[in-house]
């Protein structure tokens, strides 16, 4: 497969590369990361990163403006991202060919060429192994500015190394990344200045847990509560997998306001919830889902869902 897609990405002179809306790391470091190999390899195409600006990213770069007509006769690539419901841009449909790489689950079959491996700790790790077949059969190299992305994605995605999906290869691939010349230490400031004001929304969420008999927890953020914190909606993402280190903890529900909707978030640590998401309109990983509800009476249907859930 890997090598399929390096023989697409050398039949196309323009290349546009998406990703998820309300990005993370890993939908910044695989989008830009991958743009940043082929630009250096292939000097003579031209890229394209493509989506709205996310300013709390800002740190690892941004997407590009795009001219007119630039979709006719390009390949597209979406990079992590599960469904064509959140892809960032609705053009992607527009160019001659579009290919997939993703590693949650394949539920959503769009594109001429789709590589997904659901058991990987991250998309920016499936650009790191897709650029380890570049380097062995085309002499593909990487720079700095690519590694210093997927290393950020890597870390985003694996909660620093802490998550179950990260595994020997995840850690071969950092160790390998970390050779490039980036500071990590400027990059690790970046993301801990971000992360500052989560530290105390985190506080608040230990101390407000609703958890049952049953190890069904649901947490609930109001939009007054995040502006205690000054954070968005976005921000809350970071925070998702906190709950996972409580004892008794099975699965929980982060039921977030924005200003359309309820997002709702599911995590597991043995009942499968992605069967959840898909009953409000989401889906995702079997221990990692996302949906959305209308209002707050629908938010509280998921979390009775849940807590059914845990009952079984």
């Amino acid at each position: 497969m890997k090598r399929q897609i390096i023989d697409m990405i050398e039949q196309y002179e323009t290349i546009i590369i998406h990703r998820h809306v309300r990005p993370d790391p890993d939908a910044y470091g695989s989008q830009l990361g991958l743009k940043e190999i082929i630009r250096s390899n292939y000097p003579g195409k031209s890229v394209f990163a493509a989506g709205t600006p996310d300013p709390s990213l800002d740190y690892l770069g941004g997407p590009d403006e795009l001219p007119a007509g630039i979709y006719d006769g390009a390949l597209v690539i979406v990079t992590d991202t599960a469904n064509t419901e959140r892809i960032d841009g609705d053009r992607y449909a527009e160019g001659a060919a579009l290919l997939k790489i993703d590693h949650h689950p394949d539920d959503d079959r769009y594109g001429d060429l789709r590589w997904v491996i659901s058991g990987k700790s991250s998309t920016s790790e499936m650009i790191y192994d897709l650029f380890r077949e570049g380097a062995e059969s085309r002499g593909w190299r990487m720079d700095a500015a690519a590694a210093r992305l997927l290393f950020a994605g890597i870390v985003g995605d694996t909660g620093r190394f802490v998550y179950p999906a990260t595994t020997a290869d995840t850690f071969r691939a950092a160790a390998d990344l970390i050779t490039r010349d980036f500071d990590r230490t400027v990059l690790y400031d970046a993301m801990f200045e971000m992360d500052a004001p989560l530290l105390k929304l985190n506080g608040y969420i230990y101390q407000n847990l609703d958890i049952d008999e049953n190890g069904a927890a649901v947490v609930t953020i109001t939009a007054d509560i995040m502006e205690r914190f000054g954070l968005t909606p976005q921000d809350t993402a970071k925070l998702v997998s906190a709950p996972g280190i409580v004892k008794g903890i099975r699965a929980w529900l982060f039921k977030v306001e924005e200003p359309d909707q309820i997002r709702l978030r599911f995590r597991s640590k043995g009942p499968v919830v992605n069967t959840l998401a898909k009953q409000f309109g989401g889906g995702g990983h079997a221990m990692a889902a996302g949906a959305s509800a209308k209002d707050w009476e629908e938010a509280e249907r998921a979390a009775r869902a849940l807590r059914d859930l845990c009952r079984r």
